[in-house]
């Protein structure tokens, strides 16, 4: 072993990176779909909450906070419209899941063996996320703008399945059409992931050395504060996103039918800056913190007990 593989962890294998990965992301996504709608639902919303007399001028709801809108939801759309776009959203987290610790473990081996010119331990951690994000957010990227879309649908249905909106799409904005937002998604998850990573590895010892955290929750937890510091460094790129994902033909047939039109990442967000202030870059800030902490706590709690099983389980076999 040479002296600079020390800080380096049992990755497990390829094998189990991916099915470990893909576990985690598929729990992680189910358990937070509902937050993630409401989310969505918020960073659409353009009008202001502070200013009644614009409510007027709305067609379609006004959402005010985490649990009313949540509320709102289930009342007009029944219990399973906090589940909507979950199917997409799903098969992405799988795929997602599996890319990205997969990409981390590569990356990580790789710059594990540059003796004598190893980089420090956080910035290892860092371009291993940002490679493992970015490339797992633009293979992805189509099924998480599927998801968007199917999210930000009221009581009315512009897209009856997962197969007829792929046909749609294709149809009516072409190949393209599946990339709305690329741009923005990449730039906000290569800085994110990076930083998720490094902040992770940082907490992850400290986290572990804490007795009274039971069942291995110090991997939840190292995952939670992690998520938190890099979310709000990068929320207004995901705000932009979202925009930009339901852009197109059906732009104002969803729920929030006065969606403006954007045009491109720099525009949206000198037109947000210019309509609504800084805060509107902002929207959805506080349900993306409670959804993004839970689902990274179940992502690497998940992730580190299944790859533990797999090695365990090949140990046992061996013998």
């Amino acid at each position: 072993m040479s002296a600079g593989s020390e800080h380096l962890k049992d990755e497990g294998t390829k094998g189990q990176t991916i099915l470990a990965g893909g576990i985690a992301g598929l729990i992680s996504r189910f358990c937070i779909a509902p937050l993630d709608v409401v989310k969505i639902r918020l960073q659409l919303q353009i009008h202001s909450l502070s200013d009644p007399a614009s409510h007027s001028t709305v067609v379609g709801p006004v959402y005010k906070g985490t649990l009313s809108t949540m509320r709102a939801i289930v009342r007009q759309e029944g219990i399973t419209g906090l589940w909507k776009g979950n199917i997409p959203a799903e098969i992405m987290y799988v795929c997602y899941g599996a890319l990205q610790f997969t990409a981390y473990r590569t990356t990580t081996q790789f710059l594990a063996e540059l003796d004598p010119y190893r980089l420090p331990p956080a910035a290892e951690s860092f371009l291993s996320g940002a490679v493992a994000g970015g490339m797992a957010t633009a293979t992805t990227y189509p099924l998480d703008l599927l998801r968007t879309r199917f999210a930000a649908q009221g009581p009315e249905q512009i897209y009856k399945s997962l197969r007829s909106s792929v046909v749609e799409i294709a149809q009516q904005e072409g190949p393209a059409g599946f990339f709305r937002g690329c741009s923005a998604a990449v730039a906000q998850i290569v800085p994110y992931m990076g930083l998720f990573f490094t902040a992770y590895e940082g907490f992850r010892p400290v986290m572990a050395e804490l007795d009274h955290l039971p069942f291995g929750t110090g991997d939840a937890a190292a995952g939670v504060v992690a998520s938190v510091l890099a979310k709000t460094g990068v929320f207004p790129l995901d705000l932009v996103r979202k925009r930009l994902q339901v852009q197109g033909p059906t732009r104002t047939r969803y729920v929030h039918r006065n969606i403006p039109e954007s045009n491109g990442v720099a525009r949206t967000i000198m037109m947000i800056l210019r309509t609504q202030g800084v805060r509107g870059l902002y929207r959805g800030l506080t349900v993306s913190l409670l959804k993004a902490a839970p689902a990274s706590a179940v992502t690497m709690w998940t992730y580190e007990r299944v790859l533990r099983i797999l090695q365990e389980t090949e140990v046992a076999a061996a013998y």
